[in-house]
């Protein structure tokens, strides 16, 4: 069977599934396949359990896209985002720091959702486009592209015709291998273990970082549960750490996990299934070739630090459609791909170098690196200007 439309979207995942939902509420005429069905249920096998903060910019997009009103009675705001510094000798915290989203905005930084919940709004969304076609449980086999538009295989056997091929589909991306781009990529040694925790005392709406070694630890807003304040966590440390947590008992991980979050917010409950995942920095060598666009995790990976991944996955979503929106005559021509490499690459190659940094210093084991780390944090919170440029930059409002 050969099928055409404007765009065909290679993978289901969050970035995948906003993509073809922005492109279709655009007018496009939008096909996304994906290997698996998105899980949308919180208790059901496979679901993922890990949380996005959706920053202001990302906001925008899900609001032109009429996703924001399928989701905005379950966010989160993020106000606050403390710092803790807790590498001295005794697992405690020794510097906190708190970076207030008032001090450079009226808005929060950004809401948090748990990403089970995101795929269920997005298929909701796509229930009102009748323009999108999503087919779970194909994938994309082939590519063959000419100057005038692409032709793809899938695995069901049917071959699509389009103009524009989004490649969404993961840091192993059948679609940016076909096109033989190349990636540069730098692993860490480190996992990162994800999970939902309740715990005694509220959170007030602040994401709080603990440092100490092995990568931080992170517990970010969610709604409460039955009443009890709940917070999706991340915690990143060695593989082999990592490895031998996820063997523990529910009871004996929330002690671990209690005790590493220097009981900031009360002993921890585990409330979810875990789950682990490798942690790797990784950036494409180009984000665009003939009739094809890479973003999100076929184009960028980073460590789990600050909100950016799936937030730069978003701008480059935001920045491919208004592209297309402005020129719809010639979509996924030369002309505009070469435009999206340009507009995105930079930035996507500044953050993934920041981040790579940040994390580097958050695996520090020796005490004296430890000290120079906290040191550091209290440089740069003590300047205001720069306290506020970075908040800036980490949102995405500054390119400098």
């Amino acid at each position: 069977m050969n099928m055409k439309c404007d765009i065909l979207i290679s993978g289901g995942g969050i970035a995948g599934l906003t993509a073809a939902v922005a492109f279709g509420n655009a007018g496009f005429a939008v096909i996304c396949v994906d290997p698996t069905a998105p899980v949308t249920d919180s208790a059901a096998e496979g679901a993922d359990m890990r949380s996005t903060a959706m920053l202001q910019p990302a906001r925008r997009v899900l609001e032109s896209a009429g996703i924001w009103n399928h989701l905005q009675d379950y966010a989160a705001p993020l106000q606050i985002m403390r710092i803790v510094d807790a590498g001295g000798v005794d697992i405690v915290p020794r510097i906190t720091r708190e970076f207030n989203a008032a001090d450079i905005s009226d808005q929060p930084f950004g809401w948090n959702f748990p990403n089970w919940l995101l795929r269920r709004a997005l298929l909701e969304r796509f229930s009102e486009l009748s323009n999108v076609d999503f087919r779970p449980g194909i994938s994309t086999t082939s590519l063959f592209t000419r100057t005038t538009g692409a032709k793809v295989g899938l695995s069901d056997g049917s071959r699509v015709e389009a103009r524009l091929i989004v490649a969404a589909d993961g840091r192993d991306s059948p679609m940016r291998n076909a096109a033989g781009i190349s990636v540069t990529r730098r692993s860490y040694g480190q996992k990162a273990i994800v999970f939902s925790a309740t715990h005694p005392i509220p959170h007030e709406n602040v994401s709080t970082e603990i440092h100490r070694t092995g990568g931080p630890f992170t517990l970010v807003p969610l709604p409460d549960r039955d009443g009890t304040p709940c917070s999706a966590v991340v915690w990143m440390d060695d593989g082999a750490a990592c490895t031998h947590r996820m063997s523990l008992g529910a009871d004996a991980f929330s002690s671990e996990a209690s005790l590493r979050s220097c009981h900031l917010f009360g002993p921890l409950t585990i409330v979810s299934p875990r789950a682990v995942w490798p942690v790797i920095s990784q950036h494409a060598a180009r984000m665009s070739s003939e009739r094809l666009a890479l973003i999100a995790e076929a184009a960028h990976v980073v460590p789990p630090i600050g909100a950016q991944g799936l937030n730069m996955s978003l701008q480059d979503v935001e920045t491919l459609l208004d592209l297309a929106q402005a020129d719809p005559q010639n979509l996924g021509s030369q002309t505009m791909l070469d435009a999206y490499q340009k507009a995105r690459h930079a930035d996507v190659l500044l953050r993934v170098r920041g981040i790579d940094v940040l994390n580097r210093a958050s695996q520090a084991a020796a005490p004296v690196a430890r000290d120079v780390r906290a040191a550091g944090l209290n440089t740069l919170y003590a300047a205001a200007p720069v306290r506020k440029m970075l908040m800036q930059m980490g949102l995405g409002m500054r390119r400098d």
